[in-house]
């Protein structure tokens, strides 16, 4: 089978023939027809002191099982986070990480929704929204934030507002029901709001905080690092809660597994509509990264083996 890896860091990606892995215990051999880019990953091709396997969300089809596997059989069709080689042809799927694709969602559907879909939600959780109150959602266009944004609409935000790197990604935010469009670099961020989902961390951790009314809450969930001065928080008595996606799939499952189900009936009736930047086959990863570098995507960058 084919496999993208690369041989030290920043090195570029490369090709290679490799034979198709055996499942061990507890784990599913997927046939991959989608495969995840997503921004941690990225990152660390260019800062890991050692190369990692190229891993993230999969979907396809399920051809051999491990033992003690009692969730799901050959022929079925999931998706979930691969911790592996995940840009390949067949990627091996650890049984308590995988969730079905229902029927007439596509292996595309299943990566742009669900891993992306569930750290939105979970941010938004995180952020205790209260009807009619508002909200603004950084990195709006990118894979989990543009599902944040649509989330927090649906959730019953009064007021949504899209923060993103290039105006140029404006009429794309809108598109998504976003009431306002703001700009990184702009001298206002517009009247506060009474919430902020975080995806960019660093220095637009200042403005963020700063985009608040009193007593509002900013979702800190970017790898990106920052600082903020307490005196920031201190003034208009605001507080910053951090959220990991990992957390919760590891010691919550239940309430892990109660999200991703509200994502499919979401995504059933219509009302979250998951957005697909651009779908590259895996010769092509290295110019899917770059667009993930360039913070170009308009939602999700898809690899399609």
């Amino acid at each position: 089978m084919r496999r993208v890896r690369y041989e030290s860091a920043g090195g570029p990606l490369f090709m290679e023939e490799t034979p198709v892995p055996e499942p061990g215990p507890g784990e599913l051999l997927v046939r991959c027809e989608a495969v995840g880019v997503t921004l941690p990953v990225v990152r660390k091709v260019t800062e890991a002191a050692e190369p990692i396997p190229l891993g993230g969300e999969i979907a396809g089809e399920v051809v051999a099982v491990g033992d003690g596997v009692t969730r799901f059989r050959t022929g079925d069709r999931v998706t979930g986070l691969c911790f592996g080689h995940g840009y390949a042809d067949f990627a091996l799927l650890h049984d308590a990480m995988a969730s079905p694709v229902p029927d007439g969602a596509s292996a595309v559907d299943a990566v742009a929704l669900v891993r992306s879909g569930l750290v939105a939600l979970g941010a938004l959780e995180a952020a205790r929204p209260e009807p009619g109150e508002t909200a603004l959602v950084t990195a709006a266009a990118s894979g989990v934030g543009h599902l944040a944004l649509q989330l927090a609409g649906l959730r019953g935000a009064a007021r949504v507002v899209g923060a993103v790197s290039d105006p140029a990604k404006a009429d794309f935010v809108r598109s998504l029901g976003a009431d306002d469009v703001v700009v990184y670099d702009d001298d206002s961020w517009g009247d506060p709001v009474d919430y902020v989902l975080d995806a960019v961390g660093g220095e637009l951790l200042t403005p963020a905080v700063a985009a608040l009314a009193p007593g509002g809450r900013l979702v800190a969930y970017s790898s990106g690092g920052g600082t903020i001065q307490a005196y920031d928080l201190l003034v208009g008595a605001k507080s910053v809660i951090g959220f990991q996606m990992a957390r919760i799939a590891r010691g919550e499952p239940e309430l892990y597994e109660l999200w991703r189900r509200e994502l499919w009936l979401l995504f059933a009736q219509g009302a979250l509509k998951p957005a697909v930047h651009g779908e590259f086959g895996l010769g092509d990863s290295a110019k899917a990264h770059t667009v993930i570098e360039s913070r170009s995507n308009l939602g999700k960058v898809v690899l399609r083996p």
